[in-house]
């Protein structure tokens, strides 16, 4: 009765929660991987990466606590902004745009991925949230906080990332839909 339904609850918690933390280390992880651009003070990393995988393989409550965890875990000082960097500075400079736009579009892709099987829709959704969302909401505020203009921002702030940035939309569709698929088998959906 009630306490089998209390342990479920509880157990569903903890779940969310490692999943949460598992995806959150692995965006700060692939935020190691920054390069600095001179034209732009917005690195390229592998953190959009992350942000896909967790968008595509977690359910919307798990990749926006994920991407939460990790802005709280930089917003008090750890380094897991792109190139080790770390402070609420960085969640409300240059790059806070972005850093938001992750929580936004990691929930946007788990809301529009369905099942997360179908490699086009999985595509579409890694292309809208991790891409588009991320873009609306780092690019004007690029150009607000750092003055460039919002056509300035869009050359420094876009335009060298789109090729890479489709790059990760490939890599995290097929990865998304491949566990995907291997979870669906794992708890007879599929």
């Amino acid at each position: 009765g009630e306490d089998f339904m209390t342990r479920v609850t509880v157990a569903s918690k903890v779940h969310d929660l490692v999943y949460a933390g598992i995806f959150a280390a692995l965006i700060a992880v692939l935020g190691l991987v920054s390069i600095p651009l001179p034209i732009s003070p917005v690195p390229i990393s592998g953190q959009t990466l992350a942000i896909m995988l967790a968008g595509s393989i977690l359910t919307v409550r798990q990749a926006a606590l994920s991407v939460l965890t990790f802005l709280l875990i930089g917003a008090v000082g750890m380094p897991v902004f792109a190139g080790a960097t770390g402070g609420i500075a960085v969640l409300f400079g240059p790059r806070g745009g972005y850093l938001w736009g992750f929580l936004l579009g990691a929930i946007v892709i788990g809301l529009l991925k369905g099942s997360g099987i179908k490699m086009w829709r999985l595509a579409l959704a890694n292309a809208i949230g991790g891409i588009v969302v991320v873009y609306l909401l780092g690019v004007p505020w690029l150009g607000i906080i750092t003055g460039m203009g919002l056509n300035k921002a869009w050359v420094a702030g876009a335009l060298p990332f789109i090729p890479g940035d489709l790059v990760k939309v490939a890599v995290a569709t097929v990865l998304g839909a491949a566990v995907n698929r291997k979870l669906a088998r794992a708890s007879g959906q599929a």
